[in-house]
């Protein structure tokens, strides 16, 4: 199984990558992790496309997490047997940032480099309401989802995840009997 997540930030991309990798018994690749070295200094750009591709290479099944145009993304979007969108509303994306802020706060999360410790600011709320959200990123996602329709999935909500998960749940049963 090879899963592409792509999404506003704030929307859980990270948290459900984590999920589908246990369930499918997959690695699971976090763009941002790639994307930094410690202390949010911007890894090289060779090197970063070099751990995507050797990660892609070197796996049978996979989950990447992350939007990054740049990092292979048309090979991850092809290659990939589903692809998530995780479009929150604005609200309930920030909401989610201040609850992750809250649990990591001075300290890495599991899906970034060590010493890139949490943090929210007012440019990264700017980034979570407005300019993550350009009409040039949702035409993108909209692209996307029409260009892959039949295993593109939508979800706007939790609740919508949480449906969406049992259903892939049901599957992964089904197909071990």
């Amino acid at each position: 199984m090879k899963i592409a997540i792509l999404g506003y930030s704030g929307s859980g991309k990270s948290t459900l990558a984590r999920e589908l990798g246990e369930l499918y018994g997959v690695p699971v690749l976090h763009l941002d992790r790639v994307m930094f070295l410690p202390n949010w200094q911007e890894r090289p750009k060779d090197e970063q496309l070099a751990v995507v591709q050797h990660f892609m290479d070197e796996n049978e099944g996979w989950v990447i997490d992350g939007n990054y145009s740049g990092l292979l993304q048309e090979r991850r979007l092809e290659e990939a047997d589903r692809i998530v969108l995780m479009l929150f509303p604005r609200l309930a994306s920030l909401w989610r940032v201040v609850k992750r802020y809250r649990t990591y706060r001075g300290q890495s999360r599991p899906d970034m480099a060590e010493g890139c410790s949490e943090k929210l600011d007012a440019a990264f709320v700017r980034w979570v309401l407005w300019e993550g959200r350009s009409a040039k990123k949702r035409a993108g996602f909209e692209r996307k989802r029409k260009l892959y329709g039949d295993k593109c999935a939508v979800l706007k909500n939790q609740r919508q995840i949480e449906r969406w998960l049992e259903n892939e749940r049901r599957k992964q049963h089904a197909g071990s009997l």
